[in-house]
């Protein structure tokens, strides 16, 4: 009963603001202020707001609440532990399986690289010799002439 006698009063108050707003000449901000006022009284007919009331005054229903809370907890603590630990169970495990197929012969697709060769024993190919100054600058000159400069 407070709630619905409440409800009403914010919206004779709302509906008092827009009737000043509209005095005023502010005819589209008075009708969105009207609309506004409205909404709480809307809720008292349709029996929302006694739905809301009856709901928070529940112990039941604060307990469903806690509830909810805990799992959400729950889920997400089991979700940060997840990405920090590596996954779950079933992908550890192909992990595990995979590196130990990669062990039993590491080397036995590698190419074999002949007799006494070692990869650290191949010529390593020298670098390209810097181009001179002047090469340097005739990409630069090109753009500016395009340009007139």
């Amino acid at each position: 009963m407070l709630a619905e006698t409440v409800c009403s009063a914010v919206s004779a108050a709302g509906l008092g603001i827009a009737a000043v707003t509209a005095y005023r000449k502010r005819f589209l901000a008075a009708t969105r202020i009207a609309a506004y006022s409205l909404v709480p009284v809307g809720l008292v007919m349709t029996g929302v707001v006694q739905w809301v009331s009856g709901i928070v005054f529940k112990p039941s229903v604060w307990l469903g609440f806690g509830l909810l809370g805990v799992a959400w907890l729950l889920f997400m603590t089991t979700r940060a532990i997840e990405r920090r630990g590596g996954g779950t169970r079933r992908e550890r495990k192909v992990a595990a399986a995979a590196a130990q197929r990669e062990a039993v012969a590491p080397a036995a697709s590698a190419p074999s690289l002949g007799a006494g060769r070692t990869p650290a024993a191949q010529p390593v190919p020298k670098a390209k010799a810097k181009p001179a100054a002047s090469e340097d600058f005739s990409d630069i000159e090109a753009i500016l002439k395009k340009h007139g400069i």
